[in-house]
């Protein structure tokens, strides 16, 4: 039997790089110079979309679909409708259609026609391009603002937009933001009003429809609340939608961040999810193809 001498010996010598040549398999996230400079999805198992305005400072809309099919993911979202017909006619699918924003949502009346006109007109786009998804948000929290009335307003105006969503086929997801992270306006939303995972599962169940669910945010969500796996397995039934993007930074999901992908990505296939898990890290690297192609290969398991 090994001593625990020994085992301190091999894990030292590990750590330095030498010998135990099976450390790099024990890596939790795969290393920038792991990527394969080649890769093209093969498993498909997790249907790989982009949120196309992480990289709008690299690429238009037709620019990086064209890279999203040279590397195998199936489908775009978050970029200009108007690009929408020409990313169609490449194969892709629109994976998520717009709609309020999440600045200006239904937990302050003051916004709640503005909300509902918008969810209407997203609904009615998702339905012409074929995508069966539109996303929500419940608003910035404001100067006096009482939650109880907040909550309820929220689900009293998502509940007056879903007949259209239903009758049309389409879910409203409702996403979850951190307002931790108030290092970038994209990285977290400090005030946001649906900070908490569990408090917008509730929301979801007050609203009581197979046609709203999560966007389950796996960053804003390691950011809040954690214990990724375990609400996954608590809140299957209820999620619509993934994002990704590595913690902290909310950049590439690589050796420099906390998120374990693999293990997330393969239970979320064990619940038997079969729609559409978008991309939604801000690049840092030199070339953000590669990073989208790090990104794909990662998480085609």
């Amino acid at each position: 039997m090994p001593s625990r001498r020994n085992f301190l010996t091999q894990a030292s010598l590990a750590a330095a790089g030498i010998g135990f040549s099976s450390q790099q398999n024990l890596l939790a996230q795969m290393k920038r110079a792991a990527v394969d400079p080649e890769f093209v999805v093969k498993n498909g198992r997790i249907r790989q979309s982009i949120m196309g305005w992480c990289f709008k400072d690299h690429f238009n809309a037709i620019e990086l679909a064209k890279h999203c099919k040279a590397i195998g993911l199936v489908a775009m979202e978050g970029i200009p409708r108007d690009a929408y017909p020409e990313v169609k006619k490449m194969g892709l699918e629109i994976s998520l259609v717009g709609s309020h924003g999440f600045a200006k949502g239904p937990c302050n009346p003051e916004n709640t026609e503005e909300v509902k006109a918008k969810l209407i007109e997203g609904i009615d786009v998702a339905k012409e391009v074929g995508c069966g998804s539109v996303i929500t948000f419940t608003g910035m929290s404001y100067d006096g603002m009482d939650k109880d009335k907040a909550a309820q307003l929220c689900v009293d105006t998502w509940k007056e937009v879903l007949p259209h969503a239903e009758k049309n086929g389409i879910t409203l997801v409702l996403e979850h933001l951190n307002s931790r992270d108030d290092s970038h306006p994209m990285k977290g939303h400090p005030g946001y009003f649906g900070d908490d995972v569990d408090f917008c599962i509730d929301l979801i169940k007050q609203v009581g429809s197979e046609n709203f669910k999560l966007l389950f945010d796996i960053y804003h969500v390691s950011v809040m609340n954690g214990d990724v796996i375990r609400r996954i397995r608590q809140y299957k039934d209820y999620i619509g939608h993934y994002h990704t993007a590595g913690n902290p930074g909310r950049a590439e999901m690589d050796d420099t961040q906390e998120i374990n992908y693999p293990p997330i990505l393969k239970e979320i296939i064990k619940t038997g999810y079969d729609k559409f898990v978008a991309q939604e890290f801000i690049p840092t690297w030199d070339d953000p193809v590669t990073a989208l192609r790090h990104a794909a290969q990662l998480c085609d398991v």
